[in-house]
């Protein structure tokens, strides 16, 4: 990890935010006497970017990682990422008990979850939802209603980049890029078994082994085997999330790898939707178990994703990559919630929604960088292509059930309907193929001009089975530029800016005429301070931003609401503070503040904009203590906090704001065996995460609770 200490000579450079660091004293960089009599370099060498041969989360510990992928195609310090990037090591996951990735993303800084059941919430950041996730860089969609929100199992780490970054993923959303990085085959047999127990059942059993197979070590596999379950604290409320995943990395020759991989998720939850406020927009005072659903409420989901990887490095310093992503998914279900506030003699509307949803997705990219000599530093080069394709056929229909009672309502008052595809029933593809290069170069040891542009060719077809309609919308040459520098202020601190756009096809938002609408269009302004502390093992991040949305779907002036009309205009504007990793080897913390203003300047409001606090904070900490008394003991503990947020239709529902307090005690047995305890919501709070409407997904926040685990290593 590039340190900036004026007596090691570190050159930074990258390309898509890479910075290539390059030690005098690893012989990256030689230096003759001669050369350092009078302070200038008079050779450089070029052996390649060593952030490539980075070891992964669970073997470095802690909570901090020399570098990340996301948004940049290769790998980069944080430091040198000139916008605003987070990563969750494996420790952070396991301390706090994560098992989804929105159960992470509630406690992450930046990021806002509005919660449903586990992995069926919509992630947000700056207003606007990450509408896919990457593994090693290969994107496929995710939405709450396909369940596909991804179970953590089988990841060593999470990558999050907020803020659009259409450079290699410019059909995105511009709330920015989730990429997970696969645990890898291990050179060394290891393995664990984790147990966990809690309220509600909570229940997690997890195992995980992995090793060489041949006896040359040159083929080494991992598997994979998780099975979370929780009887929610919602009466009728269940789910149960498994997960299977199997890799194998095989040595070609010394410098080629062909890495495969299967990893399988599996979702089955009775659903609840939250409870209805008053006419008026009032929260009411249910108790924290009510469900109002039925006892036939029934959500089915599985994926199943099939990735291979060939990497080279060349003699000449150059790494070569080319991969491919195959996802297929599949949901049924039928659930029913309430469908109007509760009146004035206690009523309140129900219905039932039905659907089904097939999926297919192919990604591929293929990239090269090679670093090269500029003015006796690094500079480095990315070229590359990628393709997507992604097909949904999603259907829906509503049954309306009846008028209940609030006070008297019971789970099996209605019985299960049939339910015909009539509200939704259609097929959407969208397929892109993408050109991108990218340049950072250095002409001064710390200076990091970077930049970079991607042209695509992109088809987005509709099928509306409904009405035998159809429509396409094509661009051969969309452009997409990216713009960065990165300052080196002093050893600790680096001044950066950039400038990145994006844009996004509206598959289901048409004109009058039944057509597409044109894609959205965004672009992000941002400037800040990054620091790097204790040889990199703590980093920090001051930022502001400002980002513009264009082309938004909007209701037209007469107010019909049968189609759409592109004129939206928005404008989003913030700050964040984060600070995280290790102060000392025992103690890591993870800290973040953000503050969002947003403003739609014509067009509707988007409901989620109003969900959005101004104010966010989340604090994580953990204490690790070695000899004495407490030798072995592991003390830990939280805070998350947001101001009020409220939905944006009339009449409003407000929630205001809250902070949970959690706390978390682990011992190490032996080295071998460890236990932990974790307290959430401590002094149970009762509070909303989720405000949605009078009739539906206000969602309370889970009661006091507590979960017991037991790991073993071997």
């Amino acid at each position: 990890m590039a340190t900036h200490k004026s007596t090691t000579y570190w050159a930074v450079t990258a390309v898509g935010g890479l910075v290539i660091a390059l030690n005098a004293s690893q012989a990256i960089a030689q230096q003759d006497q001669q050369g350092q009599d009078d302070g200038r370099l008079e050779t450089i060498t070029v052996e390649g970017n060593r952030l490539y041969e980075m070891l992964p989360s669970e073997v470095t510990q802690g909570y901090s990682v020399d570098a990340a992928t996301v948004g940049t195609k290769t790998p980069a310090s944080l430091r040198d990422i000139p916008q605003s990037v987070s990563v969750v090591t494996r420790d952070a996951i396991e301390d706090q008990n994560f098992d989804t990735l929105d159960q992470m993303a509630k406690r992450t800084p930046g990021m806002r979850v509005l919660p449903n059941d586990s992995g069926r919430s919509s992630i947000y950041s700056r207003g606007y939802e990450y509408n896919e996730y990457n593994i090693d860089g290969l994107p496929a969609p995710m939405t709450s209603i396909t369940g596909s929100v991804p179970n953590l199992a089988a990841f060593d780490r999470v990558e999050v980049m907020r803020g659009p970054s259409g450079l290699f993923n410019s059909t995105s959303e511009m709330g920015g890029i989730i990429n997970l990085v696969r645990k890898r085959p291990t050179e060394e047999f290891q393995g664990h078994v984790t147990g966990r127990y809690g309220s509600w059942d909570q229940n997690y059993v997890e195992s995980d082994i992995s090793g060489p197979i041949n006896s040359d070590g040159s083929v080494r596999g991992r598997m994979v085997i998780a099975n979370d379950d929780s009887n929610g604290f919602a009466d009728y409320n269940e789910n149960t999330n498994q997960t299977f995943y199997g890799a194998l990395d095989i040595d070609l020759d010394e410098d080629t790898m062909l890495s495969l991989a299967y990893l399988r998720q599996h979702r089955d939850i009775t659903p609840s939707n939250g409870v209805p406020s008053d006419s008026d927009g009032n929260l009411l005072d249910f108790s924290r178990s009510t469900f109002f659903g039925a006892d036939w409420n029934d959500f089915n989901s599985q994926s199943n994703d099939w990735i291979a990887e060939l990497t080279h490095r060349f003699d000449n310093g150059g790494y070569g990559r080319i991969a491919a992503r195959y996802s297929n998914r599949s949901a049924d279900y039928k659930y029913a919630y309430t469908f109007s506030g509760v009146d004035a003699n206690n009523e309140s509307s129900m219905v039932a929604l039905g659907g089904k949803v097939k999926q297919e997705t192919v990604s591929a990219d293929a990239s090269y960088s090679q670093p090269f000599d500029t003015f006796g530093n690094v500079s480095e080069f990315v070229v590359g292509t990628d393709y997507k394709r992604y097909e949904t056929e999603m259907g829906q229909g509503v049954a309306r059930l009846g008028t209940i009672n609030v006070n008297t309502y019971s789970a099996d008052q209605f019985d299960e309907p049939d339910i015909d595809y009539t509200r939704t029933n259609n097929r959407t593809t969208l397929e892109e193929y993408g050109l991108y290069s990218k340049l950072t170069f250095r002409p001064i040891q710390p200076l990091a001009l970077i930049a970079g542009g991607r042209v695509s060719a992109y088809q987005q077809n509709l099928s509306n089975y409904l009405d035998d309609s159809s429509d396409s919308r094509s661009d051969d040459a969309k452009f997409t530029p990216y713009a960065g520098a990165v300052l080196d202020l002093n050893n600790d601190h680096s001044l950066y800016a950039s400038y990145s756009e994006v844009f996004i096809p509206q598959s289901d938002s048409i004109d009058q005429n039944g057509q597409l609408l044109k894609p959205r269009e965004g672009e992000q302004y941002e400037v800040g301070i990054k620091g790097s502390y204790f040889n990199g093992d703590l980093n920090a991040r001051v930022s502001v931003f400002r980002m513009y949305d264009d082309n938004a779907a909007a209701t037209p002036a007469n107010g019909d609401t049968s189609y759409s009309v592109a004129v939206g205009k928005r404008r989003i504007q913030g700050g964040e503070l984060e600070l995280t990793g290790s102060i000392t080897d025992q103690w890591d913390v993870i800290f973040g503040y953000t503050y969002l203003d947003t403003e739609v300047e014509d067009g509707d409001m988007p409901v989620a904009f109003m969900l959005m606090p101004h104010n966010m904070a989340n604090l994580w900490t953990q204490y690790g203590f070695e000899g004495g008394m407490l030798d072995g003991f592991h003390f830990g503990g939280g805070i998350t906090a947001m101001s009020d947020f409220h939905t944006s239709t009339a009449p409003s529902v407000e929630a205001p704001g809250y902070a949970v307090v959690d706390a978390m005690v682990g011992y190490d047995f032996t080295s071998h065996i460890k236990g932990q305890l974790n307290f959430n919501n401590i002094f149970d709070k009762t509070y909303y995460e989720r405000v949605g409407s009078t009739s539906t997904f206000n969602m309370v926040g889970a009661p006091s609770n507590v979960v017991a685990s037991l790991r073993y290593d071997f």
